[in-house]
């Protein structure tokens, strides 16, 4: 929308001196009405003939010098809007919360852990990176150092920074690095541990600590708000390796021979923040693999959390933010070292800044951002018969979730066959962003960059990671990604149904339409 300009009294003095310099012009050349020869002899003299011509002349030039004058006015005013779009700015914040739970507490991640953490090897962070475009719309980002946000945690946030911030959920990304080495959170996992009820009553109050400090972390940025350019770009970095299609014990011949197998996603999309001084001020970048090069019992963010250490270190001030790709068929190999982990969050650095210096996109302040809660069907309906297997199976996890679905059925609570899926697309300039809930594979990455364009950027583990997402692929194929995953986070299904990819699809397209033409109509 085309500002309205105030005249400045420099621009009222001038339009005042045009003005009556065409009414001088005006008078001077008009005719003197009691004018006579006073002889028929009279001859004119230089000095009168120049006069005459003088007044000739500006009854010529007094209408033209009058258009000038008014062009001269309109030029003004098209420079001074011109000026205003020119300055118009992105303006952004930051924000950032120690999530470090004590000693004590569950980890999340690895089903076969048998006891809580007993260190930690780095801090744990949420943090906030608040937009603001020309037109006053606003969204925030926050990422963390957690497995995934459960539902419950998700949605009883969204009523805290509706009330407290004035966002909606389409305004918000609560991201997770899926670091395997972070707290279990609330109704999170529980049949994946066995948790007593001294430790759910600690998972509950750390989880009433991490939504106050979630939305603390908002309410943050968006006070810091101040003006900054925003540029994208997009990096690579290799480490990330299809682990359905290559056995991990094989993977350092493979990687040799140059003969690993499956569908991959090495790029690393990049947003730059800088002030108006040109210091970066925040960079927020992703990666398709899970971070997982660490299984011990101690806090960490793996690989993510060493990226942005390195990051930090070398452009002091800047806040570095992490958040996952579709990486939910994606290791990083070799595994199991914390050099490695350290070897492969510097490898993401460099993709980073390799990005920040190769000539980034800069955007304009155009923001837009759709959401959908998509709902997806539940696979077939679980028979009493087969939870009783599961029950007198030698599956600890098994015999956990199995038992609670029967306790569910017995006292005749219902079981649902459904599940509210978080989808969003957002438009940063003409910078998209897709984001899904929970752990997609890696084929939902690849469709949507070629249905929606290369530069195109899909986050997972967004707001509300469920379960495993499959597409048809991989839920035809089975395995853990295809379906096993639903007993560990407790779903009352053992898959999907087939139309799973079908529905998010449709409602990514939906979503990106509305996304993309929002900031065209701006």
């Amino acid at each position: 929308m085309m500002k309205r300009f105030l005249l400045t009294p420099k621009l009222r003095a001038a339009m005042r001196r045009c003005k009556e310099r065409a009414n001088s012009a005006r008078l001077g050349s008009a005719p003197a009405k009691n004018f006579k020869l006073q002889s028929s002899k009279f001859r004119e003299t230089p000095s009168f003939k120049f006069k005459r011509f003088a007044r000739s002349s500006a009854r010529f030039w007094s209408p033209v010098r009058a258009v000038l004058c008014r062009v001269a006015v309109f030029t003004h005013l098209l420079l001074a809007f011109s000026s205003s779009a020119d300055s118009a700015t992105w303006k952004v914040g930051i924000a950032k919360q120690n999530i470090t739970p004590e000693n004590g507490l569950w980890l999340a991640g690895y089903a076969t852990r048998d006891k809580p953490a007993d260190g930690k090897v780095m801090e744990l962070w949420v943090k906030a990176l608040a937009l603001e475009d020309a037109g006053s719309n606003r969204a925030v980002i926050v990422t963390s150092d957690t497995l995934g946000i459960p539902q419950n945690i998700y949605l009883h946030t969204l009523g805290e920074l509706k009330s407290k911030c004035g966002l909606n959920p389409e305004q918000i990304i609560l991201s997770a690095s899926h670091t395997h080495c972070g707290p279990v959170l609330r109704n999170s996992l529980y049949d994946a541990y066995p948790l007593t009820e001294e430790q759910r009553g600690l998972i509950e109050k750390y989880s009433q600590q991490f939504e106050a400090k979630l939305v603390q972390v908002v309410s943050d940025a968006l006070s810091a708000l101040s003006p900054a350019e925003v540029t994208a770009n997009e990096g690579e970095t290799n480490f990330a390796v299809n682990r359905r299609n290559n056995t991990e014990g094989k993977v350092p011949k493979l990687l040799v021979e140059g003969s690993l197998n499956g569908p991959i996603d090495h790029s690393v999309p990049v947003l730059a923040v800088t002030d108006t001084e040109g210091k970066l001020k925040a960079a927020m970048f992703g990666y398709a693999c899970h971070n997982t090069v660490m299984s011990f019992n101690k806090w960490s963010g793996d690989y993510a959390r060493f990226a942005q250490l390195a990051l930090e270190k070398s452009h002091p001030g800047a806040q570095a933010m992490f958040f996952m790709g579709c990486g939910g068929d994606q290791n990083p190999m070799p595994r199991g070292k914390l050099e490695l982990a350290e070897r492969y969050g510097n490898m993401l650095a460099s993709a980073v800044e390799e990005a920040l210096r190769e000539k980034p996109r800069t955007l304009a302040p155009r923001l837009n951002t759709t959401m959908e809660m998509v709902k997806l069907d539940l696979g077939p309906e679980l028979t009493k018969a087969e939870l009783e297997t599961f029950k007198n199976g030698t599956n600890a996890s098994q015999r956990r979730w199995s038992t609670h679905i029967l306790a569910d059925m017995e006292a005749g609570r219902p079981i649902p066959r459904s599940y509210p899926f978080p989808l969003q697309a957002w438009s940063l300039g003409d910078q998209l962003l897709v984001t899904m809930g929970g752990e997609p594979v890696v084929d939902y990455s690849l469709k949507f960059k070629k249905a929606f364009g290369p530069q195109t950027w899909v986050a997972g583990y967004c707001n509300d990671v469920m379960t495993y997402i499959p597409s048809l692929r991989v839920l035809k194929e089975g395995g853990y990604e295809g379906g096993k995953a639903m007993i560990p986070y407790g779903m009352p299904a053992l898959r999907w149904a087939d139309d799973v990819e079908d529905r998010i699809t449709a409602s990514a397209e939906r979503l990106v339409q509305k996304a993309r033409k929002g900031v065209v109509e701006k």
